[in-house]
This record gives C-alpha cells, sequence and structure tokens, in this order.
C-alpha cells in the first residue's frame, strides 16, 4: 500500500501536508532483502491507479522483482495516513484505507502457489490475514503443511486497528503455529496472548522450528531446535513439534539514537533473513537483525539503506563487551561514517 508520512509532529488533524511512501511489511522485508544483495520477489495485488504504477516502480527500483503482481481494474490500491512517533506513544493515529481494496481481493485462488514457491524462503506478515476473509483463506493455504512448501518466515505483526472482531488472538496463534520461523514483540505477545515472557510464549507456540521474540531497545531472544538440513532450504529443520530441547540465545539489542521507530521490526527480520540464506549461525542472525533494525531506526521513513555486507559482518563479529559498547547514530551506514563506542 501507499503511506502518507507527516510533515510534522501532532494529531493528524492538525498536519498540512504529508509526504508519499511506500509501505507494508513484506515489501519492507523484500526491499531490504534485495538492498542486502539477495534475490527477492514481492507477491501482491495493486490497484490500477498511479499508486498501483507508484508501488511498482519503487519496487522495481529497488530491485525486488514484481513479476508476480497483479493489477486489479476494479479495487483500489490501499492507503494508511499515520502521526509522527512510535506507535506504542500515546497519541500516537494511524488511519488505513484498506477496506476493499486490491489486496484485500487476494485468495488461494488469485494467488496460486507457483508464486509462492518459487523462493528459499516464503516471509508472511499477520497483517494480511486481517484483510479479508479471502485473505485469511490465503493464509491458511500457505502455512498449511504441503509437499514443495518453502520455509514459511511469518512475523505476527499485530495492528489492532485492522482486527475488529476480536480474533486475532485465535487467527494469528494458529498461523503461527503453521510456520517454520516466528518472528513476535513481546509487547504484542503480552497484548494478543498475555505471554510477554519469552519462556512462556515458547510454551505456548512448540511448532516453529525458531522463534524469535523482540524486547524493543533491550534484546532479542531466539529458540531454535538443533539445526539440521531442511529439504528445501538448508535453514531450518522442518516445522512441527519435535521433543529435543531448544537453543535459547539472547543478544542485546545495539545503543540507537533513534530518528523515527517506523520499519524497524520489519528491517529485523530482514537482517535476521539475510543472515540465515547466508548460513550463519543463531548469534550472527540475531546480530544482523539488530543491525538492520538499527539502520532503520536512524531515517524518518520504513526504508533505509543496509550498511555494507562486508560491514555488517564486521560489527556483527565482535566480541560481546565490544557488541555491548555499539552506538549507531543518523548516518551510520554511509561510507565516511564511524561507529561511535562509549
Amino acid at each position: 500500500m501507499v503511506t502518507f508520512l507527516p510533515g510534522r509532529p501532532g494529531r493528524l488533524a492538525d498536519v498540512p501536508s504529508f509526504t508519499r511512501a511506500i509501505g507494508g511489511a513484506e515489501s519492507n522485508v523484500a526491499c531490504a532483502l534485495a538492498a542486502a544483495g539477495h534475490r527477492a520477489a514481492w507477491v501482491g495485488r495493486v490497484g490500477h491507479d498511479g499508486f498501483g504504477d507508484h508501488l511498482v516502480e519503487t519496487l522495481t527500483a529497488h530491485g525486488v522483482d514484481v513479476t508476480a503482481v497483479r493489477r486489479d481494474p476494479h479495487r483500489p490500491t490501499g492507503v494508511y495516513f499515520r502521526t509522527a512517533g512510535d506507535r506504542a506513544e500515546e497519541g500516537h493515529e494511524v488511519v488505513y484505507y484498506r477496506a476493499g481494496s486490491a489486496a484485500s481481493a487476494m485468495s488461494p485462488s488469485t494467488v496460486p502457489h507457483r508464486f509462492t514457491d518459487r523462493g528459499r524462503v516464503l516471509h508472511l506478515s499477520g497483517i494480511t490475514a486481517a484483510l479479508s476473509a479471502d485473505c485469511l483463506a490465503l493464509m491458511r493455504a500457505l502455512t498449511a503443511p504441503r509437499p514443495g512448501r518453502p520455509l514459511v518466515s511469518f512475523d505476527v505483526n499485530h495492528r489492532p486497528g485492522l482486527w475488529r472482531d476480536g480474533s486475532a488472538p485465535a487467527v494469528l496463534r494458529e498461523l503461527a503455529r503453521g510456520a517454520d520461523l516466528v518472528l513476535v514483540g513481546a509487547d504484542e505477545a503480552e497484548t494478543l496472548w498475555g505471554l510477554g515472557d519469552p519462556a512462556a510464549l515458547r510454551a505456548a507456540l512448540p511448532e516453529p522450528s525458531v522463534l524469535v521474540v523482540k524486547r524493543g531497545a533491550r534484546d532479542a531472544v531466539a529458540y531454535a531446535r538443533e539445526e539440521r538440513p531442511g529439504p528445501a532450504t538448508g535453514l531450518l529443520p522442518p516445522a512441527g513439534r519435535d521433543p529435543r530441547p531448544d537453543t535459547v540465545v539472547t543478544v542485546p539489542a545495539p545503543r540507537v539514537d533513534v530518528v523515527a521507530h517506523v520499519g524497524a521490526g520489519d528491517a529485523f527480520a530482514a537482517g535476521f533473513l539475510s543472515a540465515g540464506l547466508r548460513g550463519l549461525g543463531l548469534t550472527a542472525r540475531l546480530r544482523h537483525g539488530h543491525l538492520m533494525a538499527a539502520a532503520a531506526l536512524t531515517v524518518p521513513g520504513d526504508l533505509a539503506a543496509p550498511p555494507r555486507r562486508e560491514r555488517a559482518d564486521r560489527l556483527a563479529a565482535l566480541d560481546e563487551t565490544a557488541w555491548g559498547t555499539l552506538h549507531l547514530g543518523p548516518g551510520w551506514t554511509g561510507e565516511d561514517q564511524e561507529v561511535r563506542t562509549p
């Protein structure tokens, strides 16, 4: 969808102008992965309108494959407006105009498996499930076990404004249990299921091979069963109940001078997936997630240029003491910037 970013802080009623950009969890992840040097494709539907043109052209400019994008001649491209600041802040406003949008018409019949099974990883978001009954049917089909299914990565991405019927806790837990990799914020897990504690959350979601619980500026905790080559990816064992104990890794987040909180969760997912696609270990995956999130946190919009791979690898390989002193501010991903430490 197209997002409109406020020209200044304040209530939507008081903001006189907005800057147009693209938004959407899946497209954010696709753009970040493409910028990190991976082949990434976005599957979706947009309207046959100017906003749809803008979305497709912007994704293409970011290096994302859009050959599976379909244009709907009868439904518009979705848009949303938001105020400045963090979603968790009191007074933050988000207004969605997505009912009846082209994306809301996605279904198992309009998104065939030949579009979704082309890659090593299929990344999904809980936002899609909230758009319509057809979208929920599509998400259930994509997370169901089936031959040839790629590794399914699922970011819970709970957006209360999209769930008016109270079904979010049950639906999002159902979808998470069908995924191979699940990413969730401790705050949204507490809101959804009353389970902000990572260990309790893992006990409630034993099926995914990897569960990552993000605790904001504090840290991220990953629970992963012993890794062995999977049938399609080599990244993770298949999802499902497994009696083996988890490996548990906690990586603190670096100190970041935040410009805007938007896009950080999607960037973390992209960093974690990027490191996994490269065969890096669990600690490195979490660190790369933190670094990609820090890139997003230090720019105004949803999308940020990630650090060059060599630089990110060097930072991710720091010893624990040096990692614990990282201090990242605006511009830190630029070639002429030095990473500050106390």
